[in-house]
């Protein structure tokens, strides 16, 4: 079975031996060097706020307790505490989470339940736009009353680096797309909400197979990010072949599926100027750009990947893809019914192409797709 997430040394090996980390594994790594000063600070959460869907979520964290909280969301404006410390640019401290009025939010019960008894809490932006929080918890009342949220600050600034350093390189192929388009008068032919649908839609299905598959947030909020870059190679094909009306000739075909290899190829360049090294979300990256027209039998292009050689992304990355296609109006065809796409995914599911957990967890969430179709133009 492939899975997700990967049995790690310890944090502090993997780093300083330079294998490949993830985030988590600096989260651990820097909350080791936490509790060396401040033996109190019992965990640390990051959580990530995605504006498209006003939706802060479960990202990275280290705790001492073995079950973290996990694919947990939750709309910001259904938070009224955390809205208003995103407005003011305020950090909170709680000194007892046990003395707070109820109801408590379901985050607050968590925390209560596993024994945690104080809180601070820290926002973090990106060019004056809210990029998520920073949780410091203490199994200890009071423990940031005094003078420790003042020795955390360099803590909470290299949570958001480490944050940063994902978001941005996305960022930085985007734009690099953005002006090859520009310069060669390309048309965008896959629009903004196309993206968006496409990145909920792999989203979606990750979260839905995410205990089968052992997917943790990290790599569900990563695939998320990714997948908006499936089809940047388009750059390079010309606007009279992509956007033909009528049925490719042979060659035209070829020209068209040759947009995986000259995407790889434009990741592999920014990586290679930015001086970055190989690492587990670049290595997810790469995967969304390169599997995203492999077939589970083996049949599609352009390495002809087959059962477990085809990553988990390129997996979901294929059904977001072409549930979108179908869906969507083409210069040469009609938007298919909800309905039938998720029968057409289902045949080739059952003819051996497509990933059957994933399928399945699109076809289970089928009002949560109808809410990505009215918030990204596609229905009414």
């Amino acid at each position: 079975m492939i899975m997700c997430s990967m049995t790690r040394q310890t944090a502090s090996e993997g780093l300083e031996e330079g294998v490949d980390s993830s985030l988590s594994d600096e989260m651990m790594w820097l909350h080791e060097h936490v509790l060396q000063r401040h033996s109190t600070v019992h965990r640390i959460a990051v959580a990530l706020y995605d504006s498209r869907h006003d939706l802060l979520k479960t990202y990275v964290n280290s705790s001492d307790v073995p079950n973290p909280l996990s694919l947990y969301q939750q709309p910001l404006d259904e938070m009224p505490s955390l809205s208003d410390l995103a407005q003011r640019h305020a950090s909170r401290v709680i000194s007892d989470l046990a003395q707070l009025p109820g109801p408590h939010a379901e985050h607050t019960r968590w925390l209560i339940d596993q024994g945690y008894r104080s809180s601070y809490t820290v926002p973090m932006y990106q060019s004056g736009g809210l990029l998520g929080f920073v949780f410091f918890d203490s199994r200890v009342p009071g423990a940031f009353d005094g003078g420790l949220t003042a020795d955390l600050q360099i803590y909470v600034q290299l949570c958001r680096m480490s944050v940063l350093n994902v978001v941005n390189l996305a960022h930085a192929v985007q734009a690099i797309v953005k002006v090859a388009r520009s310069l060669t008068h390309l048309r965008d032919i896959e629009t903004g909400r196309h993206l968006d649908r496409m990145s909920s839609y792999c989203r979606l299905i990750a979260r839905g197979v995410a205990k089968h598959y052992g997917c943790d947030d990290e790599y569900i909020e990563h695939l998320y990010l990714f997948s908006q870059l499936h089809d940047i190679g388009k750059v390079g094909i010309s606007d009279s072949i992509l956007l033909k009306p009528g049925r490719l000739t042979d060659d035209e075909r070829l020209n068209v599926q040759g947009h995986v290899v000259l995407g790889v190829q434009l990741v592999d360049e920014v990586m290679k100027d930015a001086g970055l090294v190989e690492t587990r979300y670049l290595s997810m990256m790469r995967n969304v750009v390169h599997c995203h027209h492999e077939f589970m039998d083996g049949s599609g292009y352009p390495r002809g990947l087959a059962g477990d050689a085809l990553p988990l992304e390129g997996r979901i990355g294929t059904i977001a893809d072409i549930f979108d296609a179908l869906t969507s109006e083409r210069p040469y065809k009609r938007p298919w019914s909800n309905d039938e796409a998720l029968g057409e995914l289902v045949r080739m599911k059952d003819a051996g192409k497509l990933d059957p957990h994933c399928v399945s967890a699109l076809v289970n969430a089928r009002d949560e797709v109808r809410d990505i179709q009215q918030k990204f133009g596609l229905i009414a």
